[in-house]
């Protein structure tokens, strides 16, 4: 055992005195103009070391330099910058005064991905010709990686494409390790903050750079990210997923395929791809096995039909992201000008605002602001909608038209899903077309025009019933008794209405509607805005008497006017039930008189009584 610690004490001397002259015999400062000419031979960079090399023996022999820079030929700024650089060598070749880096290590770097980092050609040099297929040159590739092992840790990239917002990564920690035929493993992490948001990325991935830059494959294994903040849901948004991606120089294309993707508890497939063009292309092809928009939209605001009760249980609200000055001219969706996209959509299951959708297909162009959906349809329960339209925002105000087309859907769960406090429930069919400036809900119920027909089926409409408030009046004026009815809704088997909408005035005209019990028909008007009502009904209770009389008979065949007015959720009624008594009793006397004057026409009484009935 001592022979052993001994032996591996002497290897551990001559090791560290190894070293030790191996570090007085080669100064790191020799390397530095060799480095400098390898990185312009190599890519036309120009790297720039300030201060002087130095050795760092443990634990890897490496040469420590002071603040570097990389700037492309003829940039206005370097693309890299670092605060200090680590060089990673092996120790053998240095015998021979060679250099093999092993790893490149920057910590506080500044990557500037930016117009004015890019490389500026000679205006003098030639152009090859784009249809050229023949393999380049090293000398003619451009810039490429060309070290084992890189690693990048405590660092910042900043983006910016043409004239568009830069976007900055901050706490960037990267480390990418290549074989000689350029395939890599890569790690990174890091963070953006913007707009009051918050996003923190990670991921591992395979990469293949063998035909950089001509094109450049990542086979992204693992991806996580969180975002939180602003307009975004209180727990923020948290995701995983695996996709390949597919840089095309010439072409300027991004291709993302195999997207695997979840969100919260959101999951999407499929395919996309974009090329960078003056304007955009974008075209997407993706599938939702589950896709809640509640948990990926930031919550609803309050409604104001709240009581203040509930209001002041409620959490405080969100914070939202502050408008910037130098949008506040810009007019609504003025982003749809900037790309045109073909989009496909698929979900197997969509909830929004409390609604649970599924089958859901959506087809939709956007060209440089004129957005056509061509299909929006899905089921909501036992119904069916569809949704088409188009949305123009090329010149400075917006416009939105569209076309809704709902086949036996729940009325109730839209009343809810759009804070109307109307107990209203059936199943609604509806064909219409409308337009507006802007789509939101709010500005649906203020600015909106269009003509729709609605039709609804086994409807009940709680708080008031007509056949109650009809035949309770009854009562109180004659001597007709009805049936004990304790409901509080009005029911029918059917209703029809044609309506116009015109900025928060919802107008009701030929209304229809029909049930085993009653009859009416109606018009009226609603205010969205104010949420009130002003409706006028004839009525015909056709059941729920008791007993046979003329009487009756009379009032089965005879509609009572019916007017429903006021705030939606405190209506007021007003009946003529007088009226339509009075007129029955004199109905009935003339009846009689006039009998009485036929059989005793021959008589003066008699005819003293018809000329009385013909002045009345």
């Amino acid at each position: 055992m001592r022979r052993v610690l001994t032996t591996l004490m002497i290897l551990l001397v001559v090791l560290v005195a190894g070293l030790s002259a191996l570090v007085l015999l080669v100064n790191p400062n020799d390397f530095r103009a060799y480095m400098v000419r390898q990185v312009e031979a190599r890519s036309g960079y120009q790297l720039k070391l300030d201060g002087p090399l130095r050795w760092h023996v443990w634990p890897q022999l490496s040469i420590l330099s002071g603040r570097m820079s990389l700037m492309a030929p003829g940039a206005a700024q370097p693309l890299v910058s670092a605060d200090n650089m680590r060089l990673d060598v092996a120790l053998i070749p240095l015998i021979s005064h060679q250099l093999q880096v092993k790893q490149v290590m920057l910590k506080g770097a500044v990557i500037q991905l930016t117009p004015q980092t890019e490389a500026v050609r000679d205006a003098s040099a030639p152009v090859a010709p784009r249809e050229n297929t023949l393999p380049d040159e090293p000398s003619d590739t451009g810039w490429s990686f060309d070290i084992g092992k890189l690693k990048v840790a405590d660092s910042v990239l900043v983006f910016q494409h043409e004239h568009q917002e830069q976007v900055t990564i901050r706490n960037i920690n990267l480390q990418m390790e290549q074989d000689a035929h350029h395939l890599a493993s890569l790690e990174f992490s890091g963070r953006v903050n913007r707009d009051q948001r918050d996003l923190t990325l990670s991921l591992n991935a395979n990469v293949n750079a063998s035909d950089y830059p001509h094109q450049l494959t990542a086979d992204i294994q693992q991806l996580s990210w969180q975002l939180m903040g602003a307009d975004l849901p209180t727990q923020g948004i948290t995701g995983q997923g695996t996709l390949q991606a597919v840089w095309r120089e010439e072409q300027k294309q991004l291709e993302l395929d195999n997207l695997n993707l979840q969100a919260n508890d959101s999951s999407l497939k499929g395919q996309a791809s974009v090329t960078l063009e003056e304007k955009p292309k974008w075209v997407l092809n993706l599938q939702f096995d589950k896709l809640n928009l509640e948990n990926l939209l930031p919550p609803l605001p309050a409604s104001a039909t709240d009581s203040d009760a509930a209001q002041t249980g409620q959490s405080q609200a969100p914070a939202s992201r502050p408008v910037i000055s130098s949008n506040l001219d810009q007019p609504d969706y003025n982003a749809l000008r900037g790309f045109t996209a073909d989009i496909l959509l698929k979900a197997n299951s969509l909830r929004w605002r409390g609604i649970d959708f599924t089958d859901v297909s959506s087809q939709m162009f956007n060209h440089n602001g004129l957005l056509v959906i061509s299909e929006l349809s899905g089921k909501m329960g036992a119904g069916n909608l569809s949704l088409p339209g188009t949305l123009d925002v090329r010149k400075d105000v917006a416009s939105a038209e569209f076309q809704p087309r709902l086949d036996n859907v729940e009325i109730g769960t839209i009343l809810n899903a759009f804070n109307y406090p109307i107990s209203l429930t059936g199943q609604l069919t509806l064909a219409g077309d409308f337009s507006g400036t802007k789509i939101d809900a709010d500005a649906f119920r203020r600015e909106w025009q269009g003509q729709a027909h609605l039709e609804l089926r086994n409807s009940r409409m709680e708080g008031l019933n007509f056949q109650q408030l009809v035949q309770q009046a009854v009562e109180r004026s004659s001597d007709v008794k009805a049936q004990d009815n304790y409901d509080s809704a009005t029911r029918l088997d059917s209703f029809t209405t044609d309506l116009t909408l015109d900025n928060g005035q919802l107008t009701l005209d030929r209304m229809q509607g029909a049930s085993s019990l009653l009859s009416m028909t109606g018009e009226g008007k609603l205010d969205l805005v104010k949420e009130t009502a002003d409706t006028r009904f004839n009525v015909r209770v056709l059941s729920g008497w008791q007993g046979e009389s003329k009487l009756i008979d009379f009032l089965k065949e005879t509609p009572v006017p019916l007017t429903v007015y006021g705030k939606w959720q405190a209506l007021n009624y007003s009946l003529q039930v007088d009226q339509i008594l009075r007129k029955h009793l004199q109905d009935e006397a003339k009846r009689r008189l006039s009998g009485w004057a036929d059989r005793n026409k021959d008589s003066q009484d008699g005819k003293d009584v018809k000329k009385l009935l013909d002045k009345l």
